[in-house]
């Protein structure tokens, strides 16, 4: 799943509602079955919406998941049926007991950013089976809440991989909140042995001007790392320290010059070029 939030294309399908429907429902290739909800978001107003709400009624599993999919971002970006669409999937999350959909209603409902969703989304955090857990950090990133923000912290140590990466990411780079105990938790994972969790945590840090994380960059940089994460890391701390090993990335990777994440790069080195002596 990649990191983005809400999805915010455009496009014209010449597609009905009814074989879009069709599609997300009977498709066995989940990118085909997702490309069809993608287009109901955007193009399918009401009568999605509609359709939807009755799926998430049926005593199917699987059509209540398709129909909780598309409530969550159908009528994006404008936001459209945002309050009928919440209160449809808030009565789903208080009903639902299979992992599968509580995942499903929680991510949705991150979709929405409705604070009514962060009271019942707490009460799963501790909940064993991971895919809920990981919708509970889904449901509760870009909420300026302390309930909230205190529930990534602690996820943010889950035991799996995915719900610590996406928590990580929620404290560091979804919420402009800054505390010691969002530092702290930013700090805990620099180490982490998933070098995108550790990447996000640096991103964290960096976006707060925190200087504890120039070394442990400073060190990923020169041992040849230069992911997007850490261009983006050195970007928001600017710091001068880091631009000998910047500037020594782009003369090994002179002959990339076309390729991403080369322009991050660029921009890297010229954040942290040093200012000339007055």
């Amino acid at each position: 799943m990649t990191k983005h939030i809400n999805n915010q294309g455009q496009r014209t399908d010449p597609r009905t509602n009814e074989d879009l429907f069709h599609t997300a429902l009977t498709n066995t290739d989940e990118d085909t079955a997702w490309e069809a909800i993608s287009v109901l978001h955007l193009q399918g107003g009401r009568d999605a919406f509609e359709r939807a709400r009755t799926l998430c009624a049926s005593g199917d599993a699987h059509e209540q998941r398709v129909g909780a999919n598309i409530l969550g971002q159908v009528g994006m970006p404008a936001d459209a049926f945002r309050e009928e669409a919440v209160v449809a999937l808030l009565e789903m999350l208080a009903h639902a007991q299979e992992p599968a959909a509580l995942n499903t209603i929680a991510i949705a409902l991150g979709h929405r950013r409705d604070p009514r969703a962060i009271e019942p989304l707490l009460r799963l955090k501790n909940y064993p089976d991971e895919r809920v857990r990981f919708g509970v950090v889904f449901g509760l990133m870009c909420h300026e809440d302390e309930r909230a923000i205190q529930t990534l912290i602690e996820l943010s140590a889950d035991p799996t991989t995915d719900v610590r990466d996406w928590a990580t990411f929620g404290l560091g780079s979804q919420i402009d909140s800054d505390s010691p105990a969002i530092r702290a938790a930013l700090l805990a994972r620099l180490v982490d042995e998933d070098a995108t969790t550790s990447g996000e945590a640096m991103v964290g840090l960096a976006r707060r001007d925190d200087q504890r994380v120039v070394e442990p960059l400073l060190a990923n940089l020169e041992a040849g790392w230069w992911g997007s994460l850490l261009l983006e890391a050195a970007i928001a701390i600017g710091d001068p320290r880091l631009y000998p090993a910047l500037v020594r990335l782009r003369e090994e990777h002179k002959d990339e010059q076309d390729g991403w994440p080369f322009s991050m790069l660029e921009e890297a080195i010229e954040k942290c070029r040093p200012s000339s002596p007055a």
